[in-house]
C-alpha cells in the first residue's frame, strides 16, 4: 500500500481553493495526464465542466483527461495519470454511477496505492463513511440505496458548503447532522474554504474559515491549522 494523497474540499473554487490546488500539484506525477470526474453532474453538462477545471487547474500545466461515464472510468488504467479530480453536482448519482460500473473498487485501489486524489464538494463527500449527510442538499433521484461511502476518514462522514448557502439551508442541514450524530454519527461539516488533507496517516485542514465536528448530538467548531483530530 502507497502512501494516501487524499484532498477533500468543501465545495470552494477559484482563489479560495488555491492552495488546494497547489498542494495537490505538489503531490501528482505531471509528467502524466489528470483525469477529471465529472459523473456528479449531468453528461450535458460535461462540456462546461471540463472548460471549469481547464480554468481552475491552469497554474498546474497538465493535460487533462475526462471520463464521461462510469463504464469508461472503469476501463481506464488509473496508473497512467498523475492524479485525479472529482468534481461536484449530485453526490447520489455519482456514488451510484461509480459503484454500478465498477469503477469505485478501480478509484479506491488506485488511492491506496499512492495515487493522488481530490474530492470536491460531492466529489469529497463520498470519501466520508456515508454520504446521507447531503440529504437535505442533494435529491436521491437515482433511487441508490447503499449510501456507503470510501470510509477514508476513520468512520467520519461529511458535508461540504456548511454556511455558504444561506441560514435556513445551514439549520436545515445543522439539525439533520445532530440527528445523525446523536445516533453515533461523526460528521465534519466543511465551508467551501476549507480543505481536509490526508497524507499517509496524518490528516489536517487548510483554509480560512471554521469548519464544525458533529459528534454525540453536539456540534464543536474547529479552526483549520489547529490538530486534526476527530
Amino acid at each position: 500500500m502507497g502512501v494516501i494523497e487524499l484532498f477533500l474540499n468543501g465545495g470552494g473554487d477559484g482563489e479560495a481553493a488555491q492552495e488546494a490546488y497547489r498542494r495537490f500539484g505538489a503531490a501528482m506525477d505531471k509528467t502524466k495526464p489528470l483525469l477529471y470526474i465529472p459523473l456528479a453532474m449531468e453528461p450535458e453538462q460535461y462540456p462546461g465542466c471540463l472548460k471549469w477545471i481547464t480554468g481552475e487547474l491552469e497554474s498546474l500545466g497538465m493535460e487533462i483527461h475526462m471520463a464521461c461515464s462510469g463504464e469508461e472510468l472503469a476501463g481506464l488504467c488509473l496508473a497512467d495519470f498523475g492524479g485525479v479530480f472529482i468534481g461536484g453536482g449530485n453526490t447520489y448519482k455519482l456514488l451510484a454511477d461509480l459503484k454500478s460500473s465498477g469503477a469505485f473498487a478501480k478509484l479506491k485501489a488506485y488511492l491506496e496505492s499512492g495515487g493522488p486524489v481530490f474530492g470536491g464538494s460531492a466529489g469529497a463527500i463520498i470519501f466520508g463513511a456515508d454520504i446521507d449527510t447531503c440529504q437535505y442538499a442533494d435529491e436521491n433521484t437515482v433511487g441508490l440505496a447503499d449510501t456507503a461511502g470510501f470510509d477514508m476518514l476513520g468512520g467520519v462522514s461529511l458535508l461540504c458548503h456548511y454556511g455558504n448557502e444561506g441560514e435556513e439551508a445551514t439549520q436545515r442541514h445543522t439539525g439533520h447532522l445532530l440527528g445523525l450524530s446523536q445516533a453515533g454519527r461523526r460528521i465534519l461539516a466543511l465551508p467551501e474554504e476549507d480543505t481536509v488533507i490526508l497524507h499517509g496517516g496524518k490528516a489536517e485542514v487548510v483554509g480560512g474559515k471554521p469548519y464544525a465536528l458533529f459528534d454525540k448530538g453536539q456540534r464543536v467548531w474547529r479552526q483549520p491549522g489547529e490538530a486534526a483530530a476527530w
